[in-house]
């Protein structure tokens, strides 16, 4: 990506968190001015000392207490907006860039793996917010220094002034060489970087498995191998970086020398005072001073960049259709008419010119073997998918619309497997209606025969570990039916809803859920089982293409 775009970028993004740039620029600035005014005191203290001034003794020491005092109110100022400030700016862009990936569109073929994402959502937003609210003030205050101390230093000698200042086209010509490099570099390592946090969280999350597989040494050794690759890549920019400071030290210390000399014969020769010497050796610092920094900014800089690359990568991904919801308020009915869909073009068609239509309150059965597409007909009904060819519709009486994210207000879907949160069972249930009372909830707990959660002596507040952990497979399902059926809508959808429970449960809740049935809804089961057919008006079969 080109460097003009990401500044543009980083311009825009910048907009929330300009207030605190610029207070942290101020608060550089100040400091800056406090460190000449530190020379100036020093100066004219050493030469009452020497018998060059004639001024107080007292006023010079004055000054120099006032000087230090200030100095260290700053320097504490600067590092309590930072830590507070810091961390809200940080907050809000990792807030702003994880809702418009929720809200973004679902393909069904994620390319970038759930570590990777989280380790731009963490990592490389921190390190954005920490380009735009710190390193770029700071570098502001950089530059002032360095400006302001070639002026003060110009003004007692002006050929010093431009013996020291030398440096900066050679400065200029090396960093330019340097930032090309580490960028290069930088990338390669959030990368791999990347790569270890995908392994990890994977690895976490299927650690069962892995375990009745007997493989966890296998990824450990796979970890140990990217962890190896990862040092290799830092060694090397390491290497890189370490080179190109000892060639630039070497050039810093060469300056102090000639300073140094230069100072001593001209103190030799009576043409300055001690505080003058003085003065040179800490305006050559001053001077000097931020290209020390620029050689800690570059890096800081260049792994922004690259992380703004990866950020602006995530914020590309296409949004979701957004508008006023289109809700029905009757019972509707789904048309699928001659629809066509493949996840990818080149490889298998998964349905091809497919007609049908669930009648409003009909309840149906879709059956068919494995990769038939009954979950990605589902998947279209509720527009995470939309068809190559063809439409879906939801209709009622006179009214009809195209399915779209913006009638998915009229579903009710419980997908396949575990998927409660971490969390309390009544924050899972909350999740269905947020508006639920408890009264809610024990009916949509009693009708997914899941009122074994009323038993417990926690009840609703009974916690929930990651992905349903402490309860079986088909308590957590149940649950999860609960939920569903608290969320106000006229078109259920149950992908193998009832596949992890025994098969008196089942029917027990299929009586429930049938016996609620008043033609207010349009049911549509995804499923193998027998049961399940026997209590269905349609039955629609699909076949693997």
């Amino acid at each position: 990506m080109k460097t003009i775009s990401i500044l543009k970028w980083f311009w825009h993004t910048s907009k929330p968190y300009r207030f605190q740039s610029c207070l942290n620029a101020a608060i550089a600035i100040v400091a800056v001015a406090l460190d000449f005014a530190f020379i100036a005191s020093t100066k004219m203290a050493i030469d009452i000392a020497t018998g060059r001034s004639d001024s107080p003794l007292n006023v010079a020491a004055a000054l120099l207490i006032g000087v230090i005092i200030s100095q260290i109110v700053i320097g504490f100022s600067k590092k309590w907006i930072a830590a507070l400030l810091g961390v809200k700016a940080q907050n809000k862009m990792q807030h702003k860039i994880f809702s418009r990936l929720m809200q973004s569109q679902w393909t069904g073929l994620e390319k970038r793996h759930s570590g990777d994402t989280l380790n731009r959502l963490e990592r490389d937003v921190r390190d954005v917010t920490s380009v735009i609210t710190d390193t770029v003030p700071q570098a502001l205050g950089v530059a002032v220094r360095l400006v302001g101390a070639f002026f003060y230093l110009y003004s007692m000698d002006a050929t010093l002034a431009c013996l020291v200042l030398v440096i900066v086209p050679v400065f200029a010509l090396l960093s330019r060489l340097y930032v090309k490099k580490m960028r290069k570099l930088t990338r390669e390592i959030r990368q791999t970087d990347s790569q270890i946090q995908s392994l990890l969280t994977e690895s976490v999350q299927h650690r069962m498995v892995l375990k009745t597989l007997e493989r966890t040494h296998t990824m450990a050794s796979r970890l140990a191998s990217q962890q190896s690759h990862l040092r290799s890549q830092v060694r090397h920019r390491t290497l890189f970086s370490s080179f190109s400071s000892t060639l630039l030290n070497a050039g810093f210390a060469t300056g102090y020398l000639v300073t140094f000399l230069w100072g001593v014969d001209r103190l030799h020769d009576g043409t300055i005072t001690y505080g003058m010497m003085l003065a040179f050796i800490q305006l050559v610092g001053q001077i000097q001073g931020p290209f020390r920094e620029m050689t800690r900014f570059v890096p800081v800089i260049v792994g922004s960049f690259t992380a703004a690359e990866r950020l602006i990568e995530l914020e590309d991904t296409p949004i979701e259709e957004e508008g006023e919801a289109v809700r029905f308020h009757t019972c509707a009915g789904i048309r699928i008419n001659d629809v066509s869909f493949a996840y990818d073009a080149a490889k298998r068609q998964i349905l091809s010119h497919l007609s049908y239509d669930f009648k409003p309150g009909s309840t149906t059965a879709i059956l068919g073997e494995t990769g038939a597409g009954k979950t990605t007909l589902i998947r279209l009904i509720l527009a995470l998918l939309r068809p190559d060819q063809g439409s879906i519709e939801m209709y009622a009486d006179n009214k009809c619309e195209a399915a779209s994210p913006l009638t998915r207000c009229n579903t009710v879907y419980v997908p396949q497997g575990n998927t409660l949160f971490s969390g309390t069972i009544r924050d899972n249930l909350l999740l269905g209606n947020p508006e639920a009372t408890d009264q809610d909830m024990q009916w949509a707990l009693r009708t997914a025969c899941a009122d074994f959660v009323l038993q417990r002596p926690d009840g609703l507040d009974a916690l929930c570990g990651e992905q349903g952990a402490g309860m079986s497979e088909g308590q957590a399902q149940r649950i999860a039916i609960a939920r569903a059926l608290l969320r106000k809508g006229c078109i259920l959808l149950l992908d193998e809803a009832t596949s992890a429970l025994d098969l008196d449960t089942e029917q027990r809740l299929l009586s429930n859920l049938t016996s609620m049935h008043d033609g207010s809804q349009t049911i549509i089961f995804i499923t193998h089982r027998p049961a399940i057919v026997e209590h269905c008006d349609n039955v629609l079969r699909l076949h693997r293409l």
